[in-house]
């Protein structure tokens, strides 16, 4: 492959394909960072504003893909990056796809072998970040694909936030963007709870500088919680047990049903805590919590 500075600005261009709110965004980051950028939507009238920023917006898919070797796609979901690129498959021979679109590492390895069997080579990408992210330090996007093909284009990339690279497997990028969703969501979800128990009471931007605290200070948990897993060792230096905490937990539930509030979002750790107590593990930290989620083989076939 070749270097993409070898050959002036036909080398250092890109094309974004799909242009919603974080399509833009990258789109706009690769225009700041003096990248000739070529964009595209299925919905015409969204290149406008690029266009008038420098971009170019041709009438044709066909056209979009081939005005660079480096081709970012950013839609929906991955059926809509088939129904996207299938009609111009022919035209990617030798180009670089990187998908930005988000997706799991079933759908990224799929669509590596799709996109190998027409020439080209495909960069799974998972972006953590929102829009207005992009394009600052902030931001970061995972990569997982061929180590040359990132290599070739990360100075293109690099203009989108921090590139990190995670592997050759495809479905690295993918995994690791929905581990960290799913982390999101969790602290999310306890962030709504802890908001929803005090709405009324206590006056929401009075509440949440004292939350914010407590969460930063227990971020420590992921720390210890990843040297417990990768050690196997859920006892040594606990402070709280499981039992003691599986003791406290309904009191969670009761403050919700006093303050009016469903406990949906904490609800269901709770019956789990109990299982593990049962099992014989009180002595331990909540982490061998985690190890009741492994769906066995049995499990899956039904």
């Amino acid at each position: 492959m070749r270097n993409e500075n070898d050959n002036g600005d036909d080398e250092k261009a890109v094309a974004v394909l799909g242009l919603g709110a974080m399509g833009t965004a990258l789109a706009e980051a690769f225009l700041a960072a003096g990248r000739p950028t070529t964009v595209w939507n299925r919905t015409p009238a969204k290149a406008q504003a690029l266009a008038a920023r420098g971009a170019v917006a041709p009438p044709t898919l066909t056209d979009a893909v081939r005005a660079s070797r480096l081709v970012v796609v950013c839609l929906l979901d991955h059926a809509s990056v088939h129904e996207a690129l299938d009609p111009v498959a022919d035209e990617l021979a030798g180009r670089v796809l990187v998908n930005l679109t988000n997706g799991t590492p079933s759908q990224a390895r799929e669509l590596a072998s799709w996109a190998a069997g027409h020439g080209a080579e495909l960069l799974d990408g998972g972006i953590m970040a929102v829009p207005p992210m992009i394009g600052t330090p902030a931001a970061f996007v995972l990569y997982s694909g061929p180590q040359g093909a990132f290599d070739a284009h990360r100075g293109a990339l690099d203009a989108l936030g921090e590139s990190v690279y995670v592997g050759s497997d495809h479905g690295q990028a993918a995994l690791r963007d929905l581990a960290l969703l799913s982390g999101m969501y969790g602290m999310y979800m306890g962030v709504m709870q802890a908001f929803a128990l005090t709405r009324g009471e206590v006056p929401a931007t009075e509440f949440a500088p004292m939350l914010r605290r407590w969460l930063t200070g227990m971020g420590v948990l992921v720390d210890s919680t990843a040297a417990q897993l990768d050690s196997g060792d859920y006892v040594t230096g606990v402070v709280s047990n499981l039992a003691m905490q599986t003791a406290a937990y309904p009191n969670f539930l009761a403050v919700a049903q006093e303050q009016g509030v469903r406990p949906d979002f904490i609800a269901p750790l709770y019956p789990l805590m109990q299982r593990r107590v049962a099992d014989g593990f009180g002595h331990e930290d909540v982490t061998g919590v985690i190890d009741l989620l492994r769906i066995d083989e049995n499990q899956k076939e039904n």
